[in-house]
Protein backbone atom coordinates (compact mmCIF):
# COMPACT_ATOMS: atom_id res chain seq x y z
CA UNK A 1 0.00 0.00 0.00
CA UNK A 2 1.10 3.41 -0.72
CA UNK A 3 1.86 5.35 2.04
CA UNK A 4 0.43 9.47 1.38
CA UNK A 5 0.11 12.07 4.25
CA UNK A 6 -2.77 11.84 6.78
CA UNK A 7 -4.85 14.15 5.69
CA UNK A 8 -5.71 12.91 2.32
CA UNK A 9 -9.71 12.21 1.35
CA UNK A 10 -8.87 8.12 -0.11
CA UNK A 11 -12.35 8.07 -0.58
CA UNK A 12 -12.12 10.91 -3.50
CA UNK A 13 -9.96 10.61 -6.63
CA UNK A 14 -9.21 14.38 -7.48
CA UNK A 15 -8.03 14.71 -3.62
CA UNK A 16 -5.61 11.89 -4.15
CA UNK A 17 -4.27 12.64 -7.42
CA UNK A 18 -4.21 16.48 -6.18
CA UNK A 19 -1.82 15.47 -3.43
CA UNK A 20 0.19 13.05 -5.29
CA UNK A 21 0.94 15.00 -8.47
CA UNK A 22 0.32 19.04 -7.40
CA UNK A 23 0.55 19.20 -3.42
CA UNK A 24 3.88 20.32 -2.26
CA UNK A 25 5.69 19.85 -5.46
CA UNK A 26 8.06 22.83 -6.35
CA UNK A 27 5.44 25.52 -9.09
CA UNK A 28 7.66 27.91 -11.45
CA UNK A 29 4.76 28.23 -13.54
CA UNK A 30 3.13 32.15 -12.84
CA UNK A 31 -0.33 30.93 -15.08
CA UNK A 32 -0.41 27.77 -12.65
CA UNK A 33 0.75 29.89 -9.48
CA UNK A 34 -2.42 32.13 -9.99
CA UNK A 35 -4.60 29.73 -10.01
CA UNK A 36 -3.48 28.00 -7.18
CA UNK A 37 -3.87 31.51 -5.40
CA UNK A 38 -7.37 31.73 -6.48
CA UNK A 39 -8.16 28.63 -5.50
CA UNK A 40 -6.90 28.71 -1.95
CA UNK A 41 -8.76 32.08 -1.94
CA UNK A 42 -11.89 30.73 -3.00
CA UNK A 43 -11.85 27.95 0.05
CA UNK A 44 -11.89 30.59 2.80
CA UNK A 45 -14.54 28.78 5.09
CA UNK A 46 -15.59 25.89 2.90
CA UNK A 47 -13.22 22.84 2.73
CA UNK A 48 -10.51 22.03 0.07
CA UNK A 49 -12.50 19.08 -0.94
CA UNK A 50 -15.50 21.89 -2.31
CA UNK A 51 -13.17 23.41 -3.97
CA UNK A 52 -11.16 20.69 -5.52
CA UNK A 53 -14.59 19.38 -6.88
CA UNK A 54 -15.17 23.13 -8.52
CA UNK A 55 -11.71 23.39 -9.82
CA UNK A 56 -12.88 22.41 -13.41
CA UNK A 57 -15.61 24.65 -13.89
CA UNK A 58 -13.48 27.29 -12.23
CA UNK A 59 -10.99 26.73 -15.19
CA UNK A 60 -14.00 27.42 -17.73
CA UNK A 61 -15.23 30.85 -15.78
CA UNK A 62 -12.17 32.24 -15.57
CA UNK A 63 -10.64 31.77 -18.77
CA UNK A 64 -8.04 28.86 -17.84
CA UNK A 65 -6.64 31.45 -15.11
CA UNK A 66 -5.27 33.44 -18.09
CA UNK A 67 -3.53 36.30 -15.98
CA UNK A 68 -4.81 39.25 -18.29
CA UNK A 69 -8.06 38.00 -19.73
CA UNK A 70 -8.92 37.68 -15.58
CA UNK A 71 -7.78 41.38 -15.14
CA UNK A 72 -9.49 42.22 -17.92
CA UNK A 73 -13.34 40.35 -17.18
CA UNK A 74 -16.07 43.48 -16.43
CA UNK A 75 -18.62 43.56 -13.63
CA UNK A 76 -21.19 42.04 -15.92
CA UNK A 77 -19.43 39.10 -17.03
CA UNK A 78 -18.40 38.71 -12.96
CA UNK A 79 -22.16 39.09 -12.01
CA UNK A 80 -22.73 36.52 -14.77
CA UNK A 81 -20.63 33.77 -12.50
CA UNK A 82 -23.05 34.15 -9.76
CA UNK A 83 -25.51 31.99 -12.04
CA UNK A 84 -23.29 29.58 -12.30
CA UNK A 85 -23.97 26.63 -10.01
CA UNK A 86 -21.02 24.68 -10.70
CA UNK A 87 -18.72 26.89 -9.13
CA UNK A 88 -18.32 29.08 -5.37
CA UNK A 89 -20.72 31.97 -6.11
CA UNK A 90 -19.74 34.32 -3.62
CA UNK A 91 -19.49 37.82 -4.88
CA UNK A 92 -16.48 38.68 -3.11
CA UNK A 93 -14.65 35.75 -4.10
CA UNK A 94 -15.40 36.45 -7.81
CA UNK A 95 -14.72 40.08 -7.67
CA UNK A 96 -10.99 39.68 -5.93
CA UNK A 97 -10.37 37.02 -8.65
CA UNK A 98 -10.25 39.88 -11.03
CA UNK A 99 -8.56 42.39 -8.62
CA UNK A 100 -5.92 39.69 -7.89
CA UNK A 101 -5.37 39.48 -11.39
CA UNK A 102 -4.58 42.58 -11.78
CA UNK A 103 -2.38 42.95 -8.64
CA UNK A 104 -0.66 39.78 -10.30
CA UNK A 105 0.19 41.57 -13.18
CA UNK A 106 1.57 44.58 -11.70
CA UNK A 107 3.92 42.41 -9.70
CA UNK A 108 4.64 40.45 -12.78
CA UNK A 109 5.84 44.33 -14.20
CA UNK A 110 7.42 45.49 -10.89
CA UNK A 111 9.79 42.12 -10.72
CA UNK A 112 9.59 40.25 -14.01
CA UNK A 113 6.81 37.52 -12.50
CA UNK A 114 5.01 36.25 -9.81
CA UNK A 115 7.55 33.48 -9.72
CA UNK A 116 10.30 35.43 -8.91
CA UNK A 117 8.62 37.51 -6.62
CA UNK A 118 7.46 34.90 -4.60
CA UNK A 119 10.18 32.50 -4.30
CA UNK A 120 12.05 35.26 -3.24
CA UNK A 121 10.51 35.20 0.18
CA UNK A 122 12.20 31.64 0.99
CA UNK A 123 15.71 32.43 -1.18
CA UNK A 124 13.67 30.60 -4.04
CA UNK A 125 14.53 26.74 -1.78
CA UNK A 126 11.93 24.82 -0.35
CA UNK A 127 11.59 24.90 3.08
CA UNK A 128 11.86 21.18 4.37
CA UNK A 129 9.70 21.05 7.35
CA UNK A 130 10.05 17.80 9.37
CA UNK A 131 6.45 16.53 9.33
CA UNK A 132 5.60 13.67 11.37
CA UNK A 133 1.81 13.82 11.80
CA UNK A 134 -0.08 16.92 9.63
CA UNK A 135 -2.34 17.59 12.77
CA UNK A 136 0.70 19.25 14.05
CA UNK A 137 1.38 21.81 11.22
CA UNK A 138 0.48 25.24 12.00
CA UNK A 139 -2.36 26.54 10.27
CA UNK A 140 0.05 29.92 9.88
CA UNK A 141 3.95 30.94 10.55
CA UNK A 142 5.46 34.02 10.22
CA UNK A 143 6.35 33.54 6.87
CA UNK A 144 2.96 33.64 5.83
CA UNK A 145 2.02 36.53 8.26
CA UNK A 146 5.06 38.60 6.15
CA UNK A 147 3.53 37.79 3.04
CA UNK A 148 -0.21 38.15 3.61
CA UNK A 149 0.61 41.66 4.62
CA UNK A 150 3.25 42.23 1.44
CA UNK A 151 -0.01 40.68 -1.10
CA UNK A 152 -2.47 42.97 0.36
CA UNK A 153 -0.24 46.33 -0.51
CA UNK A 154 0.18 44.90 -3.59
CA UNK A 155 -3.99 45.02 -3.44
CA UNK A 156 -4.23 41.53 -3.27
CA UNK A 157 -7.85 40.22 -1.39
CA UNK A 158 -8.79 37.31 0.75
CA UNK A 159 -5.22 36.25 1.53
CA UNK A 160 -4.98 36.51 5.10
CA UNK A 161 -2.01 34.38 6.59
CA UNK A 162 -3.91 30.66 7.05
CA UNK A 163 -4.72 31.33 2.86
CA UNK A 164 -1.24 32.04 2.11
CA UNK A 165 0.53 29.72 4.23
CA UNK A 166 -1.89 27.02 2.31
CA UNK A 167 -0.62 28.84 -1.08
CA UNK A 168 3.43 28.46 0.25
CA UNK A 169 2.31 24.40 0.84
CA UNK A 170 0.59 23.51 -2.33
CA UNK A 171 2.94 25.57 -4.79
CA UNK A 172 6.14 24.01 -2.84
CA UNK A 173 7.27 26.68 -1.57
CA UNK A 174 6.82 24.87 2.05
CA UNK A 175 7.09 20.94 1.86
CA UNK A 176 4.68 19.58 4.43
CA UNK A 177 4.30 16.26 3.29
CA UNK A 178 4.09 13.83 6.30
CA UNK A 179 8.15 12.08 6.62
CA UNK A 180 6.68 8.91 5.61
CA UNK A 181 5.04 9.92 2.65
CA UNK A 182 6.29 8.70 -0.52
CA UNK A 183 5.16 11.84 -2.81
CA UNK A 184 7.16 14.00 -0.95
Amino acid sequence: MTARCGWVKMTNPLYVSYHDREWGKALHDDRALFELLCLESYQAGLSWETVLNKRAAFKTAFCNYEISKVAAMTDAQLEDLLQNPDIIRNRAKLFATRTNAQAFLKIQDNYGSFDHYIWSFVANQTIDNPVINYKEVPAKTLLSEKISKELKKQGFKFVGPVCVYSFLQAAGLVNDHEVGCEFK
